[in-house]
C-alpha cells in the first residue's frame, strides 16, 4: 500500500463496558492519497463512522480503547498532544457529520458559527472572518450568501444547511476532508447538487476527501478509489472502475449484485444471505465466512490477511 496523505495501520477499536466488550474495528489498514476522493462503503454499523472519529481522536477513552497507528503527512496523530490535535481538527482535517441540523447550533446564526471556526483557526478579526465566510458560501453556490450569513439554521432547507456545513469545513483550507454520509435525508435533486459541488470543490482546491457512505451509486459517481468495509474490517480496496468491473471479495460481489438495474427488468433483487455477525465476540476466522458461498474450513479458523492481489488489496483466502 502506497503511503498517502493519511495512512492508517492496524487500527483496532473496542468499547469496553462492565460485563461486555464490543470489537468495533479489527486491524483496519487504509490510506487516502493526495488529491483523491476515497469512498469508504459498507453496511450500517460496520464501523465506518467509528473509523473516521478515531482519526481525529474524537472517541471517548474509556469506554473506547484504541490501538494502531494513524499517520497524517508522516505525523503519528495517536502520539500528538491534545493541543496539537486541537490545531489539526478543523484546520488541517475537517469533518462533515451526517445530519447538518444536529451539527449546527439552533440558537446561533449561521454566520456566528462559521465565524467562530475561522477566528479560532486563522486568528483573524470578526470582520475578516465574515468576508471569508461569505466568500465560501458564494463558492458553494449558496443563494444570497450575505443574507444566509445572518440567518438561523431553521430558516434554511436541508440542502442549504448541508452547503453551509461544507462551506464551514472548507473555510480553513483543510488538506483532508472527512465527509460522513453528507447527503443523508436529502432528496435526489439536492443530493446530486451537493455531491457535484463537493466533487468540484475537492478537486479544484486540491483537498483530499474520505467519503463515507453505504450508497454504491454515489461511490460510482464521485470516488476515485473505494475501500469496502465489513464488520469492522476493510475487505477490499481498489480504484472505483476496477471495483465495479472486477470485484474480488465475495462481499463486494454481493453488494454490486444487489444494485438495482437501470434497464427496468422485472425480477427479484439479489441479496446477501444471512446477517451481520455480532461484534460482541472477537472473530477467530473470516467474519464474512458464515454468509460466503465459497467458504472453506480454513476461513472459519484463520482470518485472511489484507494483501496485494494483482495491484489491489483484498482480505480473502480465495479472491475472485
Amino acid at each position: 500500500m502506497n503511503g498517502g496523505l493519511l495512512q492508517i495501520n492496524d487500527l483496532c477499536v473496542e468499547f469496553r463496558n462492565p460485563g461486555s466488550t464490543t470489537y468495533v474495528l479489527d486491524s483496519v489498514c487504509c490510506d487516502v492519497r493526495k488529491g483523491e476522493i476515497l469512498g469508504l462503503v459498507g453496511e450500517s454499523g460496520c464501523g465506518k463512522s467509528v473509523m473516521a472519529r478515531s482519526v481525529l481522536r474524537l472517541l471517548p477513552e474509556p469506554p473506547a480503547f484504541v490501538s494502531g497507528e494513524v499517520f497524517f503527512e508522516g505525523e503519528d496523530l495517536f502520539k500528538a498532544s491534545k493541543k496539537r490535535m486541537r490545531a489539526v481538527r478543523g484546520n488541517e482535517i475537517s469533518m462533515i457529520f451526517q445530519e447538518p441540523m444536529t451539527s449546527l447550533n439552533p440558537v446561533f446564526s449561521v454566520g456566528a458559527q462559521m465565524s467562530e471556526v475561522v477566528c479560532l483557526h486563522k486568528g483573524c478579526s470578526r470582520k475578516e472572518a465574515r468576508s471569508i465566510c461569505i466568500d465560501m458560501l458564494r463558492l458553494v453556490k449558496m443563494p444570497d450568501p450575505e443574507q444566509c450569513f445572518d440567518k438561523f439554521p431553521h430558516e434554511l432547507s436541508g440542502g442549504m444547511r448541508q452547503r453551509v456545513m461544507i462551506a464551514m469545513e472548507l473555510s480553513c483550507d483543510p488538506k483532508l476532508l472527512i465527509a460522513d454520509e453528507p447527503t443523508t435525508a436529502l432528496d435526489v435533486t439536492v443530493q446530486g447538487q451537493v455531491l457535484a459541488k463537493l466533487y468540484e470543490l475537492t478537486h479544484d482546491r486540491g483537498v483530499s476527501t474520505l467519503f463515507i457512505t453505504h450508497d454504491m451509486g454515489v461511490v460510482a459517481q464521485i470516488c476515485d478509489r473505494v475501500a469496502v468495509m465489513y464488520a469492522g474490517r476493510i475487505v477490499e480496496m481498489v480504484d472505483t472502475r476496477r471495483l465495479f468491473r472486477e470485484p474480488l471479495h465475495p462481499y463486494t460481489q454481493g453488494l454490486i449484485a444487489a444494485i438495482p438495474s437501470l434497464e427496468g427488468n422485472a425480477g427479484t433483487l439479489s441479496t446477501i444471505p444471512g446477517s451481520v455477525p455480532s461484534l460482541k465476540e472477537k472473530a477467530k476466522g473470516c467474519r464474512f465466512a458464515p454468509r460466503c458461498s465459497r467458504c472453506l474450513p480454513r476461513c472459519l479458523e484463520e482470518a485472511p490477511q489484507f494483501r496485494d492481489v494483482g495491484g489491489r488489496f483484498v482480505a480473502c483466502h480465495q479472491p475472485g
